[in-house]
């Protein structure tokens, strides 16, 4: 009989092992993850500790059984077994939602530590005589009742955590499996008796799950805060000190010799640094017409500084959406390192239905640039590279360019039929 002991105990650690090996393996990465905040590395290392101590408790109740231990010892480490399981659950309660306080949560932890403290003058949860027999009281199922009730809420909870009707966000059911995981273990566990329980292999297995869960929330949040960082930068990239320091000296002359002319203008400012902002607080796509007003107010303050620049509007086609900021910037750009210079500066802007897409040119007669001219100086050829980013990306279009230098440049932007399909699909997929 002995021996058999002996290798149950070889057979635990063996389980055990791996177990241990994994919780360690995961108490580095959390610590050293970037993207998960304070808080919930305090809420997973609590959680992970749990689960190391409870596998303590495993090992230390086999250990009184194998080595004859007073029966006092075995109690206490049952007590603690059955009153750290439902504090786990809790735990990952606070890891699904970090700013609710769960007060009826413990107070059926507190109600379930009171009810098996009683095990050390009563039977009415579970008794073990000195021989080691374990005998289970009229309360003796109240751990399993509290854990039922809470991975009930945990459920609730997961499922509303995050939308998961969602195509593309599969790590939403992370939580409801783990619920599911830990039910099958309870229901494993129930009327059997092992050394290591399913419900702590099934923990510490949550435990791994709950991290990635929370690795890849703080991804995503990371790469969201990106996109807004990118969406400052374009905004502001759009709106160069040159333009504001030469427009707010423009607005001032004019107040001298033409106050009329000057409030125009500034209402037209106004109303151009309104349209960059609106830009930032929205990804949707914007009807054509709302991005060639924009381009106009833009143009008619340009011109007011340079009265050699002419724009030609040839607009045949305003059945579509694209991406804001997108028409305006190319024309910035061909007064800026075009047509400004010219004696008689144009820029054409014309928009037609083509065969498979809608169809934008904004074309000059300014001196043009080369590959190489563009490359050396992208901080002054703003538009080019922004604006392709974002109609290749917001709604599968494509952007054109064909420069002569000394002759000018055309831009031509491709909208494709169905990019409002394909830019609620996008959005759809990133969120």
């Amino acid at each position: 009989m002995e021996i058999l002991l002996t290798d149950d105990l070889r057979i635990m650690l063996m389980v055990i092992a791996p177990l241990l090996m994994e919780l360690t393996g995961l108490i580095f990465i959390v610590q050293v993850d970037p993207y998960i905040n304070k808080r919930h590395r305090r809420i997973m290392m609590v959680a992970i500790l749990l689960v190391f101590s409870l596998i303590a408790q495993q090992v230390f109740e086999s250990l009184t059984i194998i080595y004859s231990l007073d029966h006092i010892y075995r109690v206490v480490a049952a007590i603690y077994g059955y009153s750290v399981r439902p504090i786990i659950i809790v735990v990952f309660c606070h890891i699904v939602l970090q700013d609710r306080r769960f007060v009826l949560a413990w107070i059926l932890i507190i109600i379930n530590v009171a009810v098996y403290i009683t095990a050390l003058f009563s039977d009415i949860a579970f008794s073990i005589s000195e021989e080691g027999h374990f005998q289970r009281g009229p309360l003796g199922f109240t751990c399993m009742v509290v854990s039922i009730i809470l991975l009930i809420y945990l459920y609730v909870i997961s499922l509303r955590s995050r939308d998961l009707r969602s195509v593309k966000r599969t790590e939403a059911w992370i939580p409801v499996a783990n619920v599911l995981i830990i039910g099958a273990a309870v229901i494993l566990d129930f009327g059997n008796y092992y050394d290591i329980s399913f419900l702590t292999i099934a923990v510490v297995n949550t435990c791994v799950f709950f991290y990635i869960w929370l690795h890849l929330q703080f991804v995503r949040e990371h790469e969201q805060m990106l996109e807004e960082q990118q969406r400052v930068k374009i905004m502001v990239s759009q709106i160069q000190p040159h333009f504001l320091y030469n427009t707010l000296s423009t607005i001032q002359a004019l107040c001298r010799i033409d106050a009329e002319k000057a409030s125009e203008i500034t209402g037209k400012f106004g109303t151009y640094l309104r349209r960059n902002i609106d830009s930032l607080e929205t990804e949707d796509l914007v009807p054509v017409e709302t991005e060639l007003e924009h381009t106009r107010v833009y143009a008619e303050i340009e011109m007011v500084r340079f009265p050699n620049i002419h724009i030609e509007y040839d607009i045949k086609d305003t059945d579509f959406k694209l991406p804001s900021l997108t028409i305006q910037p190319m024309v910035e750009n061909a007064i800026r390192h075009g047509v400004r210079i010219r004696e008689k500066g144009v820029i054409t802007v014309s928009t037609a239905r083509r065969l498979r897409y809608h169809e934008i040119i904004i074309a000059d007669n300014g001196i043009g640039f080369t590959k190489k001219q563009a490359a050396d100086d992208k901080g002054s050829h703003i538009g080019i590279s922004n604006v392709t980013e974002r109609i290749e990306r917001m709604c599968g279009g494509t952007i054109e360019i064909d420069t002569h230098v000394g002759e000018g440049t055309t831009v031509i932007i491709h909208i494709p039929f169905d990019a409002e399909e394909r830019h609620k699909s996008i959005m759809k997929s990133e969120n």
